[in-house]
């Protein structure tokens, strides 16, 4: 009874697990609908009291010393948040260069601040930088995830403690009594106390291993140092004396907080409405919201731009130092985020009035090139919005068309209305691309470009919101027909109306010419030919499981110098590439961009199964996900025996067969046609007994053609086979890189026992013997799923699979034989996009191996 209890609580927890990541995004999407419609109700008032030259005139009469100090506030903020990620990269016992930490961190923060999206988020930045720095993915997944929980407790000390300090003062505008309020403070407060007690008398909570007493003080004053400075960015541009720090303090954590949950990029709008309630009884709205772009322009689009320049600093150096490689690798990602804001910038400069120092100055300026500058401005400016996605895929035509329409917006900044901030910015950007030339070098139309779902609705909602802040701004203006046809210098509404139908035009054939693409006939499977090439390419190198490609059921992508491929398959709308590229390390890169084009424009999902370790940060740069599928098992052939004591089953199992005649051979590739008959009867006797069909993708299938290609290890009892083993070679036992590994393996129903083990034990030995360096034993699935408490769900799915999976796959079972060879495991995952792919790209997949959906279902 209690076995049967334990089981169902079991399988509850695999449904609730396996349901938790949907349950999530629907918390989410309710979450951000109620905080939506609750700021919609709260703003109705303030939306009539604003008005634009009132922002205009708050952000001019701003004092340059308050802009000043706030500068250094932000400073101040970003090197805690340096501190971050070095005090995080202690709690996992990463050891990364501090020069490496800070750059690591401050650009990452600033992109994942400024835009917010999910090609741009800082959890990529850090998964590459701290990649290449030694850190294992899982390591620097842990530091992201000990960050976010600290930041949550810094918010509660901040929060707590301003609504504490000033109760009585909070308590009207929460409507709320004031004793409730500082109850409420207090107790944000003690729950942090609380877990830094937990870290002084305990070590860990369950399987969550908590900081020592010095690294949760370090890390919770680093958070409080973050948030009060970035709160005193925003409080040092406000008037002076209109609210007190310790108040304002509570508000702008809780504004912080709910822009976080919102899920909006950067909390833009969800912030600034928590703010204009919370304050627009104590500040005129006016200046209140000056006070708000500014900061939006301090603590996000500045530090931006910093990071731009860091990037040039280092593209235009003489060294080719690690962090100089390092932001080369991130140069697509900067110079896409940097675009985006120009070209926000931009529309946002079409759709809103220039100052009247500057309408004055136009007068002298001939008014065809006043209209025509700020006209074009405003398309560059949507063109870009579709130039940052391909730059992102380092196209080189994607950099020549960054290039020249910056240098036009840069052309037209001054007479369309003497914009020299957006001449500053779109300089600096100039002169990054101008830097960076050497990371857009992938020859594709920018034409070709897909854009998703998800791109092409952000790019519906910046317009609008763009179209929003242009009637806001002209709120006064009485709209009629004859107001088109107005062109004059003042004539700034008919302008701003002109350039926004132009904009409007533009991005909707844009959109709907990706909607409408095309999709592309699908490849064919390799003919001979380029099978003989594949195998010349195998040659080379020594990846021997990419012998695989010999199969033919596998569609080929070659480089475009012909020196590597990349093998994939096609099921439903997946194209799932098995393994790494094979062939020279630098054109991998070409390889894995070319094949994700080619999918996206077939309207397919591009993806890599069993993928290693090494090339993680190319998959990251793609914008892919990453899943781990189990870890590898590949046994060192160096002074390989059967000697030791952890050897000794293996010697036992060796000697039982010798004893009762068995004995171990290798036959040729060339005469392994002889000798076909006698190993399909024992596939075929194994296929029965087991009542399973071939497989195929990830695994050969018994093809003579196939088998024939490469050599095949037998066990005999007297002149019958009873087992054999097909093997996978590659590279050049002579030179010290050749390795070795299984692909099909099978034995008779009445095959003596211990026959397998004394046929691999033998095969490692005589590769050994050979100069083979490595024989690999295949994949264990789902082993090695990470067991810590903070672990995803996928993790914790995994691993109740491999425990409790015995019905549908012998997981611990493989492992355990595999175990017996004492090899080296190394982990594989799947790279894909996210969402709900990878749930639909393992299904594709299996039903790949299993030859359709129905082998999924059977064995």
């Amino acid at each position: 009874m209690a076995l049967s209890s334990r089981r169902s609580l079991q399988a509850l927890t695999a449904r609730v697990l396996a349901h938790a990541d949907a349950l999530r995004r629907i918390a989410i999407v309710v979450g951000v609908l109620a905080i939506g419609t609750l700021l919609v109700f709260a703003l109705r008032g303030f939306w009539h009291e604003l008005r634009y030259d009132d922002i205009v005139a708050a952000i001019e009469a701003t004092p340059g010393t308050r802009i000043a100090l706030a500068v250094l506030a932000t400073a101040v903020s970003f090197a805690a948040l340096v501190g971050y990620d070095a005090s995080s990269l202690r709690y996992v016992g990463a050891r990364v260069p501090p020069r490496t930490i800070a750059k690591t961190a401050f650009v990452a923060y600033a992109l994942s601040n400024t835009i917010g999206l999910g090609v741009f988020t800082g959890g990529a930045v850090r998964m590459r930088l701290y990649g290449a720095a030694g850190v294992e993915p899982a390591d620097v997944s842990r530091a992201i995830v000990f960050n976010a929980l600290v930041f949550g407790l810094g918010a509660c000390a901040v929060g707590g403690a301003g609504l504490w300090w000033d109760a009585a003062a909070l308590a009207p505008l929460l409507r709320l009594p004031a004793w409730v309020v500082a109850v409420c403070g207090a107790a944000a407060m003690g729950s942090v106390l609380l877990v830094l007690g937990l870290c002084h008398v305990r070590d860990r909570i369950g399987r969550v291993r908590l900081p020592s007493p010095r690294l949760a003080w370090t890390q919770l004053a680093l958070s409080v140092l973050d948030i009060t400075a970035a709160a005193a960015v925003l409080w040092l541009l406000l008037p002076d004396g209109a609210v007190g720090f310790a108040t304002f303090l509570g508000f702008y954590a809780a504004a912080v907080v709910i822009g976080v949950i919102s899920h909006v990029p950067g909390g833009l709008g969800v912030f600034e409405a928590v703010m204009l309630v919370a304050l627009g009884s104590r500040v005129p709205a006016g200046e209140l919201a000056g006070a708000l772009v500014l900061y939006r322009l301090v603590y996000y689009v500045l530090p931006l731009l910093i990071a731009l320049g860091v990037l040039i600093v280092h593209e235009t150096g003489q060294l080719a130092t690690p962090a100089r490689r390092f932001l080369s690798g991130l140069a697509p990602r900067v110079l896409a985020a940097a675009t985006l804001v120009a070209a926000v910038m931009l529309l946002v400069s079409g759709a809103t009035p220039a100052t009247g120092r500057a309408l004055q100055t136009l007068q002298v300026l001939p008014l065809p090139l006043v209209e025509a500058a700020h006209f074009l401005s405003s398309i560059i400016g949507v063109l870009l919005l579709f130039v940052a996605r391909a730059l992102l895929r380092r196209l080189d035509a994607a950099w020549w068309a960054a290039v020249v329409l910056v240098a036009l917006a840069l052309l037209f900044a001054l007479p369309k209305g003497l914009a020299l901030t957006e001449a500053v910015v779109l300089s600096a950007l100039l002169v990054a691309l101008l830097a960076s030339r050497r990371s857009f070098k992938r020859r594709a139309s920018l034409l070709a470009v897909p854009f998703t779902g998800g791109w092409l609705l952000a790019m519906a909602v910046i317009c609008i919101a763009v179209t929003g802040l242009l009637f806001f701004a002209y709120r006064d203006v009485a709209y009629g027909h004859q107001l088109w046809w107005q062109f004059a210098v003042s004539g700034e509404a008919p302008r701003s109306l002109r350039a926004m139908v132009a904009v409007a035009v533009v991005a909707l054939v844009l959109a709907l010419r990706q909607l409408v693409r095309p999709g592309m006939p699908a490849p064919p499977l390799p003919d001979a030919a380029q099978l003989a090439q594949a195998q010349a390419i195998l040659r080379m190198q020594s990846q021997a499981d990419a012998g695989l490609v010999l199969t033919g059921d596998k569609h080929l992508l070659f480089s475009e110098s012909g020196d590597a491929f990349l093998m994939y398959g096609r099921q439903g709308r997946s194209w799932i590439a098995l393994f790494d590229p094979v062939g020279p390390r630098g054109s991998w890169p070409e390889l894995v961009w070319r094949f994700l084009e080619l999918a996206r424009d077939a309207g397919a999902r591009g993806c890599f199964y069993q993928v290693g370790q090494d090339a993680l940060p190319l998959y990251l740069d793609a914008g892919l996900r990453l899943f781990k599928l189990g870890e590898y098992a590949s046994v060192p052939l160096a002074g390989f025996s059967l000697q030791g004591k952890r050897r000794g089953n293996l010697r036992t199992a060796v000697n039982r067969a010798e004893r009762e005649g068995l004995t171990f051979a290798i036959i040729d590739a060339a005469d392994v046609p002889v000798a076909v008959p006698a190993l399909r009867m024992v596939s075929d006797a194994w296929l029965g007994e087991h009542r399973a069909a071939e497989k195929r993708f990830s695994i050969g299938a018994f093809d003579p053609d196939y088998i024939a290609r490469n050599p095949v290890a037998v066990v005999r009892d007297g002149a019958r086979i009873v087992a054999f083993a097909s093997l996978l070679v590659a590279g050049d036992p002579s030179n010290g890189e050749a390795e070795a590994s299984i692909d099909l393996m099978r034995h008779l129903p009445d095959a003596p026992p211990g026959t397998m083990d004394f046929l691999f034990a033998r095969l490692l030995q005589h590769l050994a013997d050979a100069g083979y360096v490595r024989f690999g034993l295949g994949m264990a699935p789902l082993s090695g799923m990470a067991a810590h408490a903070l672990a995803p769900n996928w993790h914790r799915m995994g691993r109740l699979l491999f425990a409790r999976g015995e019905q549908f796959y012998n997981f611990r079972g493989l492992r355990a034989f595999k175990d017996k060879f004492d090899p080296q495991w190394d982990a594989r995952y799947l790279a894909t996009p996210g969402g709900v792919a990878p749930l639909l790209v393992l299904a594709d997949a299996a039903a790949l191996i299993a030859g359709g959906y129905r082998g999924v279902l059977s064995k």
